[in-house]
């Protein structure tokens, strides 16, 4: 199945608030003929647009090719939040990797937040960066994790930003009953991710990047120099770098073995008054609660609620998101059953079966960074970053990634969906349990 076009139209961006909301970038060339450069981007999502401006910053030639428009995937239609850590928090890293690697994973997580709330403010002012992500524990028993987590940041990690929050600090921010405690991260943000995305790639573009629209990879052969196919050009690299994320398909089969595309899904309401956004949230923050299945909200600069979550089990979207995405939404905020939602949409995003990102180097001059699980804005934007160091010959920050182990779905790219299927059943069942 084609996730390039099954649920969308070619060559147009999703009926999203944030679509509607941004003014469009001029559609971009697509590659026509024999092309040469230094290096070939593929994809023009938060990592590729990344990877492009900072690889044309160090002096190289670059051509990025996007399938489709730059920003139309799971970059330009997600929940705008920049999360502090990686994916795993810390616990989990120490076990899997060891202290010392965990705190420069953390490291790094933190250089992520930092480079994004740096780009986003002198490319794309507009995406409107704001500091502050909510963690609402929807299980009592989660309160207390949350806040000895708080504690060890800060003790063990000098992370000084995260703020417990008991079942009553909870209410006075969150007015959902749902919600029991938790904590509030004024380290991390929520931005636009559409503009955002637009902001990278103007950037890019004036600092001398080739970008193409328009033009889907259909093959690459490693080789030195490598060559990269499609339908209508021919493009050879010194270096080729993979930022596809969950529309890779089957271009490169060990990174798909690796990365799965799920959806997820958003919906938009009308303005609300003052009055009745600070009875959903007090202060310009974003939300995102402790289900396997995250539910994850915000509020866009015209007052609409952006809400995010749910899970689906095939790769068409649902026929009616606004209905499926409603549900959750009123549950956890009564208050607004009835309220007019005046966008819905989806988005495929790429996971990884332990939820960390998987970068790898796939021969000596191609390289591939995607599998952010939900935890893509920061971490795919330093990916970028990351595939422009390791080309340039600085590649220690790329490496620490590398070595994280990604490993592969059981049964590789055949037989992840089913498996995957069976697990989110699972873990929707114990959500709602």
């Amino acid at each position: 199945m084609d996730l390039l076009t099954v649920n969308d139209r070619n060559g147009a961006y999703p009926a999203s608030f944030y679509a509607q909301d941004a003014t469009p970038l001029p559609r971009f060339p697509t590659a026509q003929g024999d092309l040469s450069c230094d290096v070939c981007v593929v994809g023009g999502g938060f990592t590729g647009l990344s990877a492009a401006l900072h690889l044309a910053e160090r002096g190289y030639d670059v051509i990025l090719l996007e399938a489709q428009r730059v920003g139309f995937g799971a970059s330009g239609r997600n929940g705008g939040q920049v999360g502090t850590g990686q994916r795993l928090d810390q616990d989990a890293l120490e076990e899997m990797v060891g202290k010392t690697v965990a705190r420069a994973l953390w490291d790094l997580a933190l250089d992520s937040v930092a480079l994004t709330r740096d780009l986003a403010q002198r490319h794309a002012p507009d995406a409107g960066f704001a500091d502050g992500i909510i963690h609402a524990a929807h299980k009592p028993r989660y309160v207390p994790e949350a806040h000895a987590y708080a504690e060890k940041l800060a003790r063990d990690y000098g992370y000084d930003k995260i703020r417990p929050l008991d079942r009553g600090q909870m209410r006075e921010l969150v007015g959902s009953p749902l919600y029991h405690g938790g904590d509030i991260d004024m380290g991390a943000g929520h931005l636009d991710p559409l503009r955002y995305a637009f902001g990278l790639a103007r950037a890019a573009q004036a600092a001398g990047v080739r970008i193409f629209e328009g033009s889907r990879v259909a093959a690459l052969t490693k080789a030195d120099p490598a060559r990269v196919e499609t339908d209508s050009a021919r493009i050879t690299a010194r270096f080729v770098a993979l930022g596809c994320n969950g529309y890779l398909g089957r271009l490169e089969p060990t990174v798909a073995a690796r990365v799965m595309p799920i959806n997820n899904f958003v919906v938009a309401t009308r303005p609300m008054s003052d009055a009745e956004r600070d009875g959903i949230i007090r202060g310009n923050h974003a939300v995102a609660d402790t289900k396997f299945v995250v539910n994850y909200f915000r509020f866009s600069p015209d007052n609409r609620l952006l809400f995010g979550g749910t899970e689906s089990y095939g790769y068409r979207f649902p026929k009616d998101i606004a209905a499926k995405v409603r549900r959750p939404l009123e549950q956890h905020f009564p208050q607004l059953k009835g309220i007019e939602i005046t966008h819905a949409w989806g988005g495929t995003l790429g996971i990884s079966l332990n939820r960390m990102p998987h970068f790898a180097r796939l021969s000596g001059n191609v390289l591939s960074a995607s599998g952010y699980s939900g935890h893509g804005v920061a971490m795919a934007t330093l990916g970028g970053k990351l595939l422009a160091e390791a080309i340039g010959g600085q590649a220690e920050r790329f490496d620490l990634m590398a070595q994280v182990p990604t490993p592969a779905f059981p049964g590789g790219a055949s037989l992840r969906w089913p498996l995957l299927v069976a697990a989110m059943l699972w873990f929707s069942l114990r959500d709602k349990l």
